[in-house]
């Protein structure tokens, strides 16, 4: 096409990348005399009037972080099916997937990168606009001063993106694509969350397990859950990757919306290493505790379930000290690897040596009622979770009415709920067995023998516990200042530390170009 003059304004020059959703051309608008990119779509038949409704969205959006729409026309050639071409701004610099490919980024970098990209979206879902098609090659670094931009929004639409038995670069967009999504459900905001997320966790492992060599394997790969960030890269900061991977969730309903995410990018800035890594940031497996990459929030929550286990067993008067030691060291040893899944096994665990040694079946389904629930529920690593084993200690201090307090510090708003609540339950529990009074003072002391069988904790311990006014009055008010307080302290935080995006350092590729589609 080159020379070629098209919608009357724009001389066709150089291809500068091709691929499944289209080619990419160097232009030359004769109007306004400035170089610009135009891609160029073949579109099914009678596909116009989307078409139309899809291009004029994404020309609502009016961002730094988004790649401008000049112009749009489509034209139709009846049953052969139509092309569309797609004027926009030219950008030279390099996408994230070469970036990621040639190891370019700092962990920095991929957090400035992910800012960026969180205000972009923000702000087309503002304008209820979904990009659909987020993935590496989708994000570009200008060459020199500018943050990251983000390209094609609507484009996956514009060629019925939805096959996804074809190759190429639906099989590129697939690999980031999210669950509900892959399934054929609508796509909500949730579903672009889900495709950053997974991006960003590419960029920080260096590997993306959905990507495999053929549609059918991608598709297998996104019925399984992901390996945890927090888990691969435990040296990167806490509060970040809990939010990664919550993001990261199978149920769109329980993602983080996209300004939580940039939020917690921002607010680990300065923890984050400014080094390009090169091949050390390749990820095989988990990362060995010789790393140095345990963190205080994981080795709390290891110390607390030990603590839930060992107590638990101590107290049923039935223990042993080998068991005690044996069951407690398991379980921290798996929550120090799995925060959740070690908090899940540290419940079971306890729960199955009451039932069949101790002979306490009542106890043990207790402790299962308020260790399986919260470890489902719970986002991210699940290391927050410790905080919800203190309630007792503090309400032996006279400070349970701090643990709410506590739960706000946690980055999920799901997750300060389920803190606070869980808190809440093992408190008033203890209450009720030791007759102390720890937080309510008006909780029913247990009925002698609750411990004996299930129907036994039901009617001696359970149900007047839930029943209790008191009860039920703390369990809304500490979920309350839990999520209160924590909304408050993140709008504190992005109030008092608005980001300022310095200049990205990356290598060009060699001549100046709009990488492929």
């Amino acid at each position: 096409m080159n020379g070629t003059i098209v919608l009357n304004r724009f001389e066709m020059g150089d291809r500068l990348g091709a691929g499944g959703f289209g080619t990419v051309y160097r232009a030359w608008d004769r109007r306004l005399e400035r170089e610009v990119a135009v891609k160029v779509i073949e579109t099914a038949a009678e596909s116009g009037p989307r078409i139309q409704r899809e291009a004029k969205a994404a020309a609502r959006l009016n961002h730094t972080g988004i790649v401008t729409l000049y112009e749009f026309a489509h034209h139709e050639y009846g049953r052969e099916g139509g092309r569309a071409y797609l004027v926009s701004e030219l950008v030279d610099g390099e996408t994230v997937r070469e970036l990621i490919d040639r190891d370019l980024m700092s962990d920095h970098e991929i957090a400035e990168i992910g800012i960026d990209i969180c205000e972009a979206l923000d702000h087309a879902h503002s304008r209820e606009v979904i990009h659909r098609d987020i993935k590496p090659a989708n994000l570009i670094v200008p060459n020199g001063r500018g943050g990251a931009k983000l390209m094609d929004f609507g484009v996956a639409r514009l060629t019925d993106g939805d096959d996804l038995t074809n190759t190429g670069d639906v099989l590129g967009t697939l690999a980031y694509m999210s669950p509900e999504a892959a399934e054929g459900n609508p796509v909500t905001p949730a579903g672009d969350v889900y495709s950053l997320a997974l991006t960003l966790f590419e960029a920080w492992t260096g590997e993306n397990p959905r990507r495999k060599p053929t549609p059918s394997l991608t598709l297998r790969a996104i019925e399984r859950d992901l390996p945890l960030l927090a888990d691969l890269r435990p040296d990167l900061p806490p509060g970040m990757t809990e939010v990664v991977d919550a993001c990261l969730d199978r149920e769109p309903g329980f993602r983080p919306v996209i300004e939580d995410l940039g939020l917690a990018l921002e607010e680990a800035l300065p923890e984050l290493d400014r080094t390009v890594p090169g091949d050390d940031r390749k990820i095989s497996g988990l990362t060995s505790f010789a790393d140095g990459g345990l963190d205080l929030g994981r080795i709390a929550c290891a110390a607390a379930v030990c603590g839930m286990v060992a107590t638990g067993m101590i107290v049923s008067g039935n223990a042993d000290a080998a068991s005690v030691g044996v069951l407690g060291i398991i379980s921290a040893l798996l929550t120090l690897l799995r925060p959740k899944a070690g908090f899940l096994a540290g419940g079971v665990l306890l729960a199955a040596w009451l039932t069949v040694v101790a002979s306490m079946p009542g106890a043990g389904f207790v402790v299962l009622l308020v260790s399986v629930p919260p470890a489902l529920l719970i986002c991210g690593s699940g290391s927050p979770l410790a905080l919800a084993v203190l309630g007792p200690l503090l309400g032996t201090l006279g400070m349970a009415p701090f643990l709410p307090l506590l739960a706000a510090l946690a980055t999920d708003w799901r997750d300060r709920a389920v803190v606070a609540v869980t808190g809440l339950c093992f408190t008033a529990l203890a209450e009720s067995v030791t007759g102390r009074t720890l937080l309510f003072g008006k909780i029913e002391k247990a009925s002698a023998g609750w411990e004996n069988s299930v129907s036994d904790a039901l009617t001696g311990l359970i149900l007047p516990v839930a029943g209790s006014p008191s009860f039920l009055l703390s369990v809304a008010v500490w979920a309350g200042v839990a999520l209160l307080v924590g909304a408050i302290v993140g709008w504190t935080r992005k109030r008092g530390g608005g980001h300022v995006p310095e200049p990205l350092t990356v290598a060009p590729v060699g001549s100046s170009r709009v990488p492929n589609a």
